[in-house]
């Protein structure tokens, strides 16, 4: 089996932007899954050199942004040298802004990182979906903006990512027949409540490719459409018994 393809992320300042643009592009080669490294406040050549030499032997593409001109000049100059696979994701937006605009960028590294409330409600967010994946603590439950429930593999957790980094707190809890839900599901307030659900040919598929990369048989229970099938009934009949929750697709 090769191996997956290496991106090396590599920023000045946070990384969120180099991460998000790469992320984006991505997106569009669903079936490639590369290992992704980031490199945050990258402030001296040294720095640049080090990750190129590292690029290098790992074969990865770097995709960058770097604001600070001497650092961008070198790694261009670098990755130029070694042979190594790169991509300014917004050095050359900034020069053609600056031709259009009729005026210099700052080249000023994390400008556009404002550590505002509206930043710190995303982090605290974001910790927030992870402490609470998957049903974790069932007791943070009543802290939730909202909260996700579905069998495995509805895309609670992805979703809960998602909405995180729009600002809202979530939790998702996993629905399992024959196992009793958390009662603090059924004690908060319901409207917080959303349910999860996926045609059984798609669940099929993404339980078998779960099996696949966990190296499990691919005729294990939970990835047969019998017990999918099952599972979906079930779940369908418990919705049921909670209109007021919302079902999604």
């Amino acid at each position: 089996m090769s191996e997956s393809p290496r991106i090396f992320l590599v920023s000045d300042a946070t990384g969120e932007t180099v991460e998000k643009v790469t992320g984006a592009a991505l997106v569009q080669f669903p079936s490639v899954r590369p290992r992704v490294k980031s490199f945050s406040k990258v402030r001296t050549t040294a720095e640049v050199r080090s990750i190129v030499e590292r690029a290098k032997e790992e074969n990865a593409f770097i995709s960058y942004t770097l604001a600070d001109v001497e650092l961008r000049n070198t790694m261009q100059e670098v990755t130029d040298a070694m042979g190594v696979a790169s991509a300014d994701v917004i050095g050359a937006l900034m020069v053609r802004l600056s031709g259009h605009l009729g005026s210099p960028p700052l080249m000023k590294a994390g400008v556009s990182t404002t550590l505002n409330e509206e930043y710190f409600r995303r982090v605290e967010a974001v910790e927030f979906a992870v402490k609470n994946d998957d049903g974790q603590e069932p007791r943070n439950l009543f802290k939730a903006d909202l909260i996700l429930v579905g069998v495995s593999r509805t895309s609670k957790t992805p979703l809960s990512t998602y909405l995180a980094h729009k600002g809202w707190k979530v939790a998702n809890v996993p629905l399992v027949p024959d196992v009793p839900t958390p009662k603090e599901l059924l004690e908060v307030d319901q409207a917080k409540v959303f349910c999860l659900i996926i045609d059984p040919q798609t669940l099929v598929r993404i339980r078998q490719e779960r099996l696949k990369h966990l190296g499990m048989p691919p005729d294990s229970a939970y990835g047969l459409r019998e017990n999918v099938m099952r599972e979906l009934r079930w779940v369908e009949e418990f919705f049921a018994s909670h209109p007021h929750w919302p079902v999604i697709n």
